[in-house]
C-alpha cells in the first residue's frame, strides 16, 4: 500500500479547499488528513488508494476560488489510518503560500439574502467557504476561525450542524460563516452617537440616503461613505465636508443593467465588474445621468458592484450611490468603530456600524482597462496580498519600502514578491504607521526575520519611507540598498517577464534622479544591476519645488522660459496666464521672473510637469486639488481632430518638449480646438519618445511604466511609430508608485551579494 504527505501552496486557505480534499477522498476510499498549516499552505495524508489520480482530480476539480501554484508530494511509509480527517491547524508545519484575499459574496449566499423563506434572510454577513472576508479580518495565519475576527462569534447549533456537515458543500469548515442567531449585528447612529431605533438599520440608511443625508458604512475593509448619487447639491455639500473639490467620487450600482444607464460597457468591463475580486473600473461616463460633481473634468467614472450582502441591500432601495473611502482628508480610511464616530462626524450626518472587528485596512482596487489588459491604478481589495511568482528565486530576503506618494512595501523571499495592500502617502505619519506595520504582518506570516533581510528604498533622500527604512536598519543593523526611481518603475515590469536586461520608458511626476535632478520623462538601457540614462525630456526649472506641481502655470512659465526667454511672459499673457492667476498678483509673478532668469531652482524632466503646464496653457486645470489631476484632465479633454505637432528629438536623445509647449500656445492664438490641441500635444510626446526608442536600436519590446504609463494617446503615440515592437506594462502592480516596491526588491537582490 502507498502512502503519500502531499504539500499545497497557491490560493488553498479560506476558500474551501480542506473541505474539498475531504469530500474527494473519501469518496475515493482514502484514509488520512488534511490540515492547513503556516504560510498559508496545505498538507495532504493520503494512503490505500490511487494517489497519483487523487492528485490529478484535486488539480482539475479544485474550488473555483482556489489556485494551486504549487504540489509537492513525498510519498512515505504508510501509518494505518482508518478513516479521512480535517485536523486541526499546525503552525509546526510551515511553506509559503499566498494569504487569501477578500472575495465578494457568491450567487448563492445572495439568493439566501434575498429569499424570506431562508434563515439567513437580510443577514448583512452571509458568507460560505467561496466567499466573503478573507485578509481583512485574519489576524494571523492559517486562516481558522479562531484566527479571525469570528472568534467573537460562536456558531449556534444550527451553524455548528452546517459546519460539520460533509454533505453541505458550502459550509462544512467554511470558517466564516455565521447567521443572524450567533454573528455580527449592526445598528445605525447619528453623528451626536445617538442610536436610531429602528427595525431595519440596513433600510434607514437607504432611506436616509435618498432622502439627502451622508451616511457612513461599515464595510469589510474599511468604512465607505454613501450620498446621493443624482443630487448635484448632496454630491456639493459632500465635496465641501470632505475637503475635496475636484477629485472624483466611486459610484457603487445595483447590478450591469444600473451601470450601462451611466457609463458605456464591453465585454472586458463586464468581466472585471461582475469578478470575485469587484474592482472600481473607470468606464466611459454617459453625461447626464448622474450628478455632474461626481467626477467633474473628467470622461470616465469609477463603478463598481456589490461586494457583500450589506451593500447589496442598500443598493436594492437607491440602484446606484457615491460610495467613497471614509477617511478624513490625507488620512487612511477608518476601520474602528470609535475612530469613525470621531473622525467623520464633521463629514457625515449617519453611521451604519457594526461589531465584527475590520482587522486589515483594505481599500477598494481601482483598474483601468486597455489595449494591454487590466491596468491597476490601486491594488487592494480582491488582490492583496496576493504574490507575483518569479521565474528565478531571488537570492536575498528584501523588504522594500516603496515610494512616497501612493505607497505600497514590498516583501521579497524566495521566488516570491508579495506586494502590501495600497497604504497612501506616508508624508502623513498616520499611513506611514501603517507601512511600517503591513510590512511586519507580512513578515510575520511568512516567518521572516528582519535581521535576515536587506532593505530597499528609494534614492530621494527626503522620503519618509526612506527615513522609516533607516529606523529599521539602525535597529536591526541591516544593509540598505537606495534604488533610483525609474530603474525601479521599469524593473517591475521586468521582473513578471523574468527577463534581465530591456529597454524601458519610465513616465511620472517626479523621482530623484541619479544626477540629483528631479527626472520623470525618461529612456533608460537596463538590467538588474543597473542603468544607463540614453534619452529623456528637455530639462525645465523648478523655480518653486513643490509650488510648482500645485499651480501648474508655473510649469507653463518655466517651460516657455526654456524656448522663449523674456519674450515668454508677453505670450503666455496674450493667452490669458497673466498675474491675476498668481496666489501674491504681480509681486509673485516677478519674483518668479526673477528666478528664471538666473536660473534658480533644480532642473527637472517630468512628463508630469510637462503635463501641467499644457494643461494649464489649454485653461483646463491652473490649481492641482489631487495627485495628477491637470494631467488627467488633459487627457480627459484631449480628442483627435486632425491637429498635429511634429517632435523635435535632438542628437543627444532629448525630447525638446519646449518647442511642443510653443506649438501649443501657436495653437491657442490662432484660435485652435482645445480638444485637439490637448490630443496633439499627448501625442507628439508619444511619438517623440517612440523616436528615441527606435534611435537607440529597440526591435522586439519595450517596458514601460510610471503614473504617465496610462495614458493612452502617449501610449498610442509611441505605438504608431513602433509598429511592431510590444510594448509591456506591469499587470501585477500598478504603474504609478504603487508598484515601485517590485522594482526595488529585484534591484536591491541583484546589488547585494
Amino acid at each position: 500500500m502507498k502512502a503519500a504527505r502531499i504539500k499545497v501552496m497557491g490560493v488553498v486557505q479560506g476558500v474551501g479547499f480542506r473541505p474539498f480534499i475531504y469530500r474527494l477522498a473519501t469518496s475515493m476510499n482514502l484514509k488520512g488528513y488534511v490540515k492547513n498549516i503556516s504560510g498559508s499552505a496545505v498538507e495532504i495524508w493520503v494512503e490505500g488508494g490511487d494517489i497519483e489520480l487523487f492528485v490529478s482530480r484535486m488539480e482539475k476539480e479544485k474550488p473555483a476560488p482556489a489556485i494551486i501554484e504549487k504540489v509537492f508530494v513525498d510519498y512515505v511509509r504508510p501509518r494505518g489510518y482508518t478513516s479521512f480527517k480535517i485536523l486541526t491547524s499546525d503552525v509546526s508545519e510551515h511553506l509559503e503560500s499566498v494569504i487569501p484575499p477578500d472575495l465578494s459574496i457568491c450567487d448563492e449566499c445572495l439568493k439566501e439574502v434575498l429569499n424570506p423563506k431562508d434563515r439567513r434572510y437580510r443577514y448583512a454577513f452571509n458568507s460560505c467557504a467561496y466567499c466573503g472576508p478573507r485578509f481583512s479580518m485574519m489576524y494571523r495565519a492559517p486562516y481558522d476561525r479562531d484566527n479571525t475576527a469570528m472568534v467573537d462569534f460562536p456558531l449556534c447549533p444550527k451553524c455548528t450542524e452546517e459546519y460539520e456537515d460533509p454533505g453541505n458543500v458550502r459550509r462544512f469548515h467554511a470558517q466564516g460563516i455565521s447567521c443572524p442567531t450567533c454573528g455580527p449585528s449592526l445598528w445605525l447612529v447619528d453623528n451626536s452617537r445617538s442610536k436610531v431605533d429602528v427595525k431595519d438599520p440596513i433600510d434607514e440608511a437607504a432611506k436616509l440616503i435618498r432622502e439627502g443625508k451622508i451616511v457612513a458604512i461599515k464595510g469589510i475593509g474599511g468604512f465607505h461613505i454613501a450620498a446621493d448619487a443624482y443630487d448635484d447639491d448632496v454630491v456639493l455639500e459632500l465635496r465641501k465636508r470632505k475637503k475635496r473639490p475636484e477629485k472624483p467620487f466611486a459610484v457603487m450600482a445595483l447590478n450591469l443593467k444600473v451601470i450601462e444607464e451611466f457609463a458605456l460597457l464591453n465585454e472586458d468591463a463586464e468581466k472585471l465588474l461582475i469578478s470575485k475580486e469587484r474592482p472600481i473600473v473607470l468606464l466611459e461616463e454617459r453625461k447626464g445621468v448622474l450628478s455632474k460633481y461626481i467626477a467633474p473634468g473628467l470622461r470616465h467614472i469609477g463603478a463598481f458592484l456589490p461586494y457583500t450582502a450589506l451593500h447589496y441591500m442598500i443598493l436594492e432601495k437607491l440602484r446606484v450611490a457615491v460610495m467613497t473611502s471614509g477617511n478624513p482628508i490625507g488620512k487612511p480610511m477608518v476601520i474602528k468603530n470609535e475612530d469613525a464616530l470621531k473622525e467623520l462626524r464633521d463629514i457625515v450626518d449617519f453611521f451604519l456600524l457594526h461589531n465584527r472587528e475590520i482587522v486589515n485596512r483594505v481599500d477598494d482596487s481601482v483598474v483601468r482597462l486597455s489595449e494591454h489588459g487590466p491596468l491597476f491604478l490601486r491594488r487592494g481589495r480582491g488582490y492583496a496580498p496576493s504574490w507575483l511568482k518569479l521565474k528565478r528565486p531571488l537570492r536575498r530576503k528584501v523588504i522594500a519600502f516603496g515610494a512616497e506618494i501612493q505607497n505600497a512595501g514590498a516583501l521579497g523571499f524566495g521566488d516570491k514578491i508579495v506586494l502590501t495592500q495600497y497604504i497612501g502617502d506616508v508624508d502623513d505619519a498616520t499611513n506611514l504607521e501603517e507601512l511600517d506595520r503591513y510590512l511586519k504582518v507580512l513578515m510575520d506570516n511568512y516567518r521572516i526575520r528582519a535581521e535576515e533581510c536587506v532593505i530597499a528604498v528609494d534614492l530621494h533622500p527626503g522620503y519618509a519611507s526612506g527615513k522609516l527604512a533607516e529606523l529599521w536598519a539602525r535597529e536591526k543593523g541591516l544593509e540598505i540598498v537606495k534604488v533610483q526611481h525609474h530603474w525601479a518603475h521599469l524593473l517591475s515590469v521586468l521582473a513578471e517577464h523574468g527577463e534581465e536586461e530591456g529597454i524601458g520608458v519610465a513616465i511620472d511626476g517626479l523621482g530623484y534622479g541619479s544626477d540629483g535632478n528631479l527626472w520623470g520623462g525618461e529612456v533608460l538601457e537596463f538590467n538588474l544591476k543597473g542603468f544607463r540614462r540614453i534619452g529623456h525630456l528637455q530639462e525645465h526649472l523648478t523655480p518653486g519645488g513643490d509650488r510648482d506641481t500645485i499651480f501648474p502655470f508655473r510649469m507653463a512659465y518655466s517651460m516657455a522660459y526654456t524656448e522663449l526667454g523674456e519674450d515668454a511672459f508677453r505670450e503666455l499673457e496674450k493667452i490669458g496666464l497673466r498675474e491675476d492667476l498668481f496666489e501674491y498678483g504681480r509681486r509673485e509673478l516677478e519674483l518668479l521672473k526673477l528666478e528664471l532668469r538666473e536660473g534658480r531652482g533644480l532642473k527637472t524632466s517630468s512628463l508630469g510637469r510637462a503635463l501641467d503646464a499644457a494643461s494649464s496653457i489649454l485653461g483646463i486645470c491652473n490649481y492641482r486639488s489631487y495627485d495628477g489631476e491637470p494631467a488627467i484632465k488633459l487627457e480627459a479633454v484631449a480628442v483627435d481632430k486632425g491637429i498635429r505637432f511634429k517632435p523635435q528629438v535632438d542628437k543627444g536623445n532629448v525630447l525638446l518638449t519646449g518647442k511642443l509647449l510653443v506649438e501649443l500656445i501657436e495653437g491657442v492664438k490662432e484660435g485652435k480646438s482645445r480638444e485637439g490641441l490637448a490630443y496633439a500635444y499627448l501625442y507628439a510626446i508619444g511619438r517623440g519618445l517612440g523616436e528615441i526608442l527606435l534611435n537607440e536600436g529597440v526591435k522586439d519590446v519595450v517596458y514601460v511604466s510610471g503614473g504617465a504609463a496610462v495614458n493612452e494617446i502617449i501610449r498610442k503615440g509611441m505605438k504608431d511609430v513602433l509598429g511592431k515592437v510590444v510594448i509591456e506594462l506591469p499587470r501585477y502592480s500598478p504603474p504609478g508608485d504603487g508598484g515601485i516596491a517590485v522594482g526595488q526588491v529585484v534591484a536591491a537582490d541583484s546589488l547585494t551579494s
